[in-house]
């Protein structure tokens, strides 16, 4: 059961082996085990070493006795992955993950009433689809924002109207081609991005959903991640290593997170980032529980402190995201306000193609290929096939 799990990719599979019997619900929060251990995105758990003003993990673990402990993952499939062999209490799983997880039984309801802010947060995520089964919540919600076009700004003097600058071999304003300056996502959902430019620029496609493709709409959106392959001078999943490509390798267009665009910026690179006009995929961030989670306890406090005001608003400025928690904009006691969080995207919920797991049986067509197929495919088009 576990070796079929842990290589559990489509849903399809999942369901298929997920018998496997899952904790019960908690009904009361006890004496803290002492350690929460925490599968994360990057920059998304700190506790001031990267900068002394961003720290929201000292204070809980002085109030609560619970030492966090976190291990950071760069994309979903690693975050179900680790989930998978265990060892973890929580994880901050995107919609292409968290799905995943229920279906395989990696993760546990989560009792709401256990957590006191739960009303506090947004309520188009209280019981978003990416959380939500049968009426049951898996997670509390965390952060969303948009995938958005980093670029550097000695190479666009003006913001890049479209994606094609990632995806069609050209010149760009600087007069230099942009072959061998422009990345990549490194995961198989990259292969949305290439759906949701598609919905744009050939709409005789009939794509409705980037994430839900027939056969036709999925080989040519391969065909043109083939041709990017041309072009791109690394398929990125480490923040940290795009920021030094950025910096010193000539990179100068990719898709990417606002962690890396503020962070450029915070240290004075020419770095801009913008949505196009095709639009973005996004991520909206939820709290997992593993259904065998060894710190309980420890890990209701963390899910109940993730909504904490001061957390979401630092939390949003140091990540540029929107917090799930709408006050953490204009409450004051963080670093956030009203301005930052439109500029991070508070306004394009509905704009946002959120990361979710494909799956054989869609809603926009019936028919659609499932992840499974984009895991393997995805890994042909970085090998060249």
């Amino acid at each position: 059961m576990n070796s079929i799990l842990k290589s559990c990719t489509a849903l399809t599979l999942c369901f298929a082996v997920a018998g496997q019997a899952s904790a019960a619900m908690m009904t009361e929060i006890g004496q803290g085990e002492g350690q929460v251990d925490i599968v994360a995105w990057p920059g998304y758990i700190e506790r001031g070493e990267t900068d002394k003003a961003f720290d929201w993990v000292t204070k809980f673990e002085e109030a609560t006795s619970c030492k966090v402990n976190v291990k950071t993952a760069n994309t979903s499939d690693e975050m179900v992955a680790l989930m998978n062999e265990g060892g973890f209490d929580l994880v901050t799983a995107s919609g292409d993950a968290s799905l995943r997880l229920i279906a395989g039984k990696r993760v546990q309801e989560v009792n709401v009433d256990l957590v006191a802010s739960w009303n506090t947060v947004d309520e188009r995520l209280q019981n978003a689809p990416w959380h939500t089964v049968d009426g049951k919540h898996y997670g509390v919600p965390y952060m969303w924002g948009p995938n958005v076009l980093m670029y550097n700004t000695n190479a666009f003097k003006e913001a890049p109207t479209s994606w094609n600058v990632v995806f069609e071999e050209m010149d760009l304003p600087d007069g230099k081609p942009n072959k061998g300056r422009v990345q990549a996502y490194d995961g198989p959902i990259h292969i949305a991005d290439a759906a949701n430019y598609l919905m744009f620029h050939k709409p005789e496609l009939g794509i409705k959903n980037p994430y839900e493709l027939n056969e036709d709409q999925y080989k040519v959106a391969l065909d043109l991640l083939r041709g990017q392959r041309t072009l791109v001078s690394r398929y990125w999943h480490d923040a940290f290593i795009q920021m030094d490509d950025f910096k010193n390798e000539g990179v100068v267009a990719s898709g990417s997170w606002p962690f890396q665009v503020n962070i450029l910026k915070s240290e004075g690179q020419p770095i801009a980032s913008t949505i196009p006009q095709e639009g973005a995929t996004g991520w909206a961030d939820t709290t997992m529980m593993h259904a065998d989670a060894a710190h309980p306890n420890c890990a209701y406090m963390w899910m109940e402190h993730t909504l904490s005001s001061n957390l979401q608003s630092d939390l949003s400025v140091w990540f540029g995201a929107v917090p799930s928690v709408p006050a953490a904009c204009t409450d004051g006691r963080g670093m956030q306000n009203a301005e930052g969080c439109t500029a991070n995207g508070l306004d394009d919920f509905e704009k946002i193609k959120f990361w979710t797991t494909p799956v054989s049986k869609c809603e926009s067509q019936g028919e659609c290929v499932p992840y499974y197929r984009w895991v393997s495919d995805y890994i042909g088009v970085i090998g060249g096939r």
